[in-house]
């Protein structure tokens, strides 16, 4: 039995937040360059989010590209940069009624890249279903960062009272703000950290944690993940009897 058939659709997560560790290794361990991994680890891209779109997921947010990772071999980003701009199909979202947001420090993008990516964000604005974010360029003590910064600006401006600074405050003033914390948060490639991924939002969020790499992240391990999800019990801080 497929864990497909294990899984109750009616408590489907409603935030998949993933990080997608492995594709370089995945290449290495098959004697191609890393960038054959990438390439690899797009096309997994696809197939997840018309999996999720399908299985009733609201939001999929997916660790792209980290602010760390511009420390990588130039010819490496350039890669990644020019995969980008190939593997964005906006025909994948408009089947799948999937809206496409991006999130993280756009500024550092090259212009073509950026172009690209607004251009796809317009196109799918009005689609009502999926929403499925690209963290790119991002870090989360960046994020927090510039929230503590618009905060402080509007504190200076008196648009905003110290006092009324609480979570929620802070929660409206980062890139995440459109939608919620995550429920899951899924790790390929067997590490087990977050490597600066939305480290505020998924302070409650169960973390998933597998040894597969993420091009062979394909449909059965992502039930896989949702079934194991659905096994746990979600406290918030309360007690079973509390719930």
């Amino acid at each position: 039995m497929s864990y497909k058939e294990l899984i109750d659709f009616e408590r489907i997560p409603a935030h998949i937040a993933i990080i997608m560790d492995g594709n370089g290794r995945w290449a290495k361990k098959r004697g191609f360059a890393r960038s054959f991994g990438h390439q690899a680890g797009a096309e997994t891209v696809h197939v997840i989010a018309e999996e999720a779109a399908r299985s009733g997921v609201k939001y999929l947010t997916l660790y792209t590209f980290s602010t760390e990772n511009w420390n990588r071999p130039a010819d490496e980003v350039t890669a990644l940069m020019q995969l980008l701009i190939d593997q964005i199909e906006e025909e994948t979202f408009m089947k799948n009624n999937i809206r496409f947001r991006i999130i993280g420090e756009e500024s550092r993008l090259p212009e073509n890249v950026r172009d690209r990516l607004h251009k796809c964000i317009e196109h799918t604005s009005a689609n009502t279903g999926m929403c499925m974010t690209l963290a790119l360029s991002y870090s989360s003590r960046w994020e927090i960062t510039e929230a503590a910064k618009r905060i402080a600006a509007e504190v200076t401006a008196k648009r905003l009272d110290i006092d009324a600074i609480d979570q929620d405050c802070l929660s409206a003033h980062m890139t995440t703000s459109f939608m919620p914390d995550p429920d899951l948060l899924i790790r390929t490639g067997g590490e087990l950290r977050l490597s600066n991924y939305l480290l505020w939002q998924c302070a409650y969020s169960e973390l998933y944690f597998c040894d597969t790499f993420w091009p062979d992240f394909k449909e059965e391990e992502f039930y896989k993940a949702i079934y194991n999800y659905q096994q746990r019990e979600r406290r918030f801080g309360k007690t079973s009897e509390q719930l």
